[in-house]
């Protein structure tokens, strides 16, 4: 003979019914990866350094990653990304982006702030750093990066 449940009743045997004890939340433990919390999504400026992998340009990829993110570490730039590509398609590219959520609307807005095949090269790093500052913190001095305006 069949049971038959309803939508909201168990057709576990009486035994298997038994309350179980609540779940109990443990505290964050750093040697204990049960306790590891995925980090939230994010929300805020971020860049990608997009490079054909054929290329083997991971090297330079990763000492502009480290070079952007030295001069502008969070919350001013929150990640800096690899993405290696290796396809026809995208032989040969070097491209950094930027990526900024608005503050009235929660539209991304995405600019691309070099290219190498549209510039003729690689960036210098005093150039990309210039372009990156200007759109999200004008007024901020790159030393002796900066661009030395006579007036």
């Amino acid at each position: 003979m069949e049971a038959s449940c309803a939508p909201n009743e168990s057709c576990a045997p009486p035994e298997a019914q038994l309350e179980q004890p609540p779940i109990v939340s443990m505290a964050y433990d750093p040697l204990n990866p049960s306790t590891f919390v995925f980090p939230r999504p994010l929300q805020g400026t971020t860049v990608t350094i997009e490079f054909c992998d054929r290329c083997r340009w991971l090297h330079r990829a990763s000492w502009t990653q480290t070079e952007l993110l030295l001069t502008f570490p969070p919350p001013m730039i929150e990640c800096i990304s690899l993405l290696p590509r290796n396809s026809d398609e995208t032989a040969g590219r070097f491209r950094v982006w930027l990526a900024m959520s608005g503050d009235q609307s929660e539209s991304l807005s995405t600019i691309l702030l070099w290219d190498r095949k549209v510039e003729g090269g690689f960036p210098e790093l005093k150039v990309l750093k210039q372009r990156l500052r200007d759109k999200i913190q004008p007024g901020k001095s790159l030393g002796h990066s900066d661009n030395h305006r006579t007036t």
